[in-house]
């Protein structure tokens, strides 16, 4: 019998709810959710960066309303929304059972970036998304956590490259209408506008609101007509123009981010700054307890308990500085509002108080204003506690304040759609309720749950997804195509080969080319018709690292006009659509920065969920994940003091594990064409690594440890 068409009333349900599910990025870590949207309109799911709300825009309501006639669509469409209300609206959860106070007064999460999704494309590399994947995680867990942000109107730049293979910014403005963010509306349904005081100026801001689960994260934007240009502009670029464009950017973030969330009635019981862009909100929090009648001693003090801080940079220069002119400048209104001479207010910033010369630090502002700080590893927190002991002189390295929390992913996020449905069809459709827990993993090892052959037929079919959006990218790429190119492309790589992926920011210290200092013998590898290697490449310098750059371009070189072409391979455009191709359709992952400068890194935290392995100095978070059956170290737990024999060695190291180990384990084949022994490191990854280095646990440690604890 024919099932009757939905009512009127049935079908405004559904698109209502549909419309909000797009402004929710909830759907961006549920398969079922993304598969509607995708089924809307391939076409501008494909080319709209797969945007829910772009594709909401092509279909017109009347489109809509009939393919929601379609029966089995709709019933799909209706568990969508089903399962998102039951997430918004569960009770039974840690954040309600083991943090219920930070419901009423939840987590200030502040932070320059951050990355959700190709969709809004505003961080800039990893700071940014372990900052949405916290959020993302945060919204899991159900903890009450409100994040902090700017809306950079251009965002993070579009890359491309000219005939010289030289890196190319294109800044294409975002539209608000066609990205999941809302206005922040007052009661009359007005914009709330906040100001703030930056030089001799009064700047207004507007904020938009970006649902994230259970989440919201504010992001101010200046451009509005009441302020000057340079005032609009301050919100056009991710850590746009120069150091006075950076110091209003980051009193608007911290200051006015404080202001904002005043003005929505909310009252945080913790303000966590991600890094030290976010410290003058320390300024402002003083500022208000001035008002109030505090002290300046107490005003201070009543400041500290409310912060924590979070530092990602153990390198010199990461540490945003200022001038003693530029914060007289920026923060004149605020120096005068805090009763504090310029000197004063630079001792605050400076390790040396005494100094004329010290640069005012936002790291040292934040480390001074914070009941607690930390680094994101265990070597990072070493290494912190030894960059930063001259603010505590009467204490030893050891006794330094600065802990560490691990960083970790945002596993469901992360998750590539292959993989989610193998998880589906295998455990049913509850499958991901248990995805982050240590039991769930632990069956990896069991080749009665599942197969060497079930987990070698998933990495082809990985492989496979990854070539083939290769070969479509370098299409989109190439200018001016022939028929014989598009032919030339679609035998571009080669699916049985072990396929070497490397994709981040291109910061130097991260020697992207380090690899192909044996140039001469990676040719030969790559040449090898029994032991094939290719590689796969991507990643944006910053548009002002003109050195990180010109790696880019050597790479490039490389890949056109040497023997390793049609073996190497540089996607252009890096973003999370595709580090989620690399992650997941690489065999090896390959990360080798001058140790100790890696922080943290999370890229090589995705990867093993999807049973891709590690290959990579024993720095950031591989030095606590590696135990010698999950993956590949590069070297051991040192490093030279020197850099170039540091790179050296590194080189050495890596070109020897590679052709020692990494080859002959992916190449040792039993009669069915299966690498038993490859499958069972695949495993061993799985089952140590998956369950602990994602922010499910991350977040709860930083409740445990830092939110709850005073």
């Amino acid at each position: 019998m024919t099932k009757p068409a939905l009512s009127p009333t049935e079908l405004t349900e559904l698109i209502v709810g549909i419309n909000r599910l797009a402004r929710n990025l909830w759907w961006t870590w549920n398969q079922e959710a993304q598969e509607i949207f995708h089924e809307l309109s391939p076409r501008s799911w494909q080319n709209l960066y797969h945007n829910a709300v772009a594709v909401l825009r092509e279909v017109s309501d009347k489109e809509l309303r009939v393919r929601l006639q379609d029966q089995e669509f709709a019933q799909r469409v209706r568990e969508a929304l089903h399962k998102f209300e039951a997430y918004l609206n569960e009770q039974d959860t840690w954040g309600r059972q083991n943090a219920p106070q930070l419901q009423a007064n939840p987590v200030a999460y502040f932070s320059a970036e951050f990355g959700f999704h190709e969709t809004l494309p505003i961080a800039a590399g990893g700071l940014g998304i372990l900052a949405g994947d916290h959020a993302k995680s945060a919204s899991d867990l159900d903890l009450g956590f409100v994040g902090i942000s700017l809306y950079y109107r251009e965002g993070y730049f579009q890359q491309s490259f000219n005939h010289e293979n030289w890196q190319i910014e294109v800044y294409p403005l975002l539209n608000p209408k066609n990205l999941p963010v809302e206005p922040v509306l007052d009661a009359k349904g007005e914009p709330v506008i906040g100001t703030v005081e930056i030089a001799m100026a009064q700047v207004y801001f507007r904020a938009w609101r970006v649902n994230v689960g259970r989440c919201s994260v504010y992001l101010l934007d200046t451009d509005l007509p009441d302020n000057e240009q340079r005032y609009r502009d301050l919100t056009l670029r991710v850590y746009g123009g120069d150091s006075t464009t950076r110091i209003m950017q980051e009193i608007l973030l911290g200051v006015g981010g404080v202001r904002l969330l005043r003005a929505l009635g909310i009252e945080p019981s913790v303000f966590h700054m991600n890094e030290g862009h976010a410290a003058f909100l320390t300024l402002e929090l003083i500022r208000e307890k001035l008002a109030e009648g505090k002290s300046f001693p107490k005003a201070v003090a009543a400041t500290r308990d409310q912060c924590i801080f979070t530092t990602h940079t153990p390198v010199e220069a990461g540490h945003d500085r200022f001038s003693r002119d530029l914060i007289g400048y920026a923060l004149f209104k605020m120096h005068s509002q805090l009763k504090l001479s310029v000197s004063d207010l630079m001792a605050l910033g400076q390790v040396e108080e005494e100094s004329e010369t010290e640069l005012f630090c936002m790291t040292v502002l934040a480390l001074k204003l914070s009941r607690a700080a930390n680094g994101v590893s265990e070597l990072h927190g070493q290494v912190s506690r030894r960059m930063w002991q001259p603010l505590f002189p009467k204490k030893p390295v050891d006794q330094v304040p600065i802990g560490h929390i691990t960083n970790g992913i945002h596993l469901l996020g992360w998750m590539k759609g292959p993989v989610r449905r193998f998880w589906r069809r295998k455990l049913g459709p509850d499958w991901e309720k248990n995805i982050n827990a240590t039991e769930f993993w632990a069956r990896m090892a069991d080749p009665e749950f599942i197969s060497d052959e079930e987990i070698w037929a998933l990495r082809y079919k990985l492989r496979r997804e990854l070539i083939e959006f290769t070969r479509r990218r370098l299409l989109i790429q190439g200018q001016r195509l022939t028929v014989g190119d598009f032919i030339a492309f679609d035998h571009l790589l080669n699916p049985d080969a072990l396929t070497i992926g490397f994709a981040r920011r291109f910061a130097t210290y991260k020697r992207a080319p380090l690899i192909f200092q044996q140039f001469d013998n990676v040719v030969k590898l790559a040449a090898d018709r029994h032991r094939p290697v290719q590689f796969i490449f991507a990643g944006k310098a910053h548009p002002k690292d003109e050195e990180g750059k010109r790696y880019i371009q050597h790479i490039l070189h490389l890949s056109k006009f040497t023997e390793l072409k049609d073996h190497l391979i540089f996607i252009e455009n890096y973003d999370v659509h595709v580090a989620r191709q690399m992650v997941s359709g690489c065999d090896v992952w390959l990360n080798n920065p001058r140790r100790p400068l890696e922080a943290s890194g999370t890229s090589g935290q995705k990867t093993a969920c999807h049973g891709c392995l590690n290959l990579s100095i024993l720095d950031g978070w591989w030095r606590e994940g590696y135990d010698g059956s999950n993956g590949f170290a590069i070297g051991d737990d040192s490093h030279p003091d020197n850099v170039e024999e540091q790179d050296r060695q590194d080189s050495e190291n890596l070109y020897r594990v590679l052709t020692e180990e990494v080859i002959p384990i992916f190449y040792n084949r039993d009669a069915q064409g299966i690498p038993r022994r490859w499958i069972a490191k695949i495993r061993q990854a799985m089952v140590t690594l998956v369950p602990q280095f994602n922010t499910w646990r991350m977040v709860q440690d930083y409740a445990q440890k830092y939110y709850l604890a005073r």
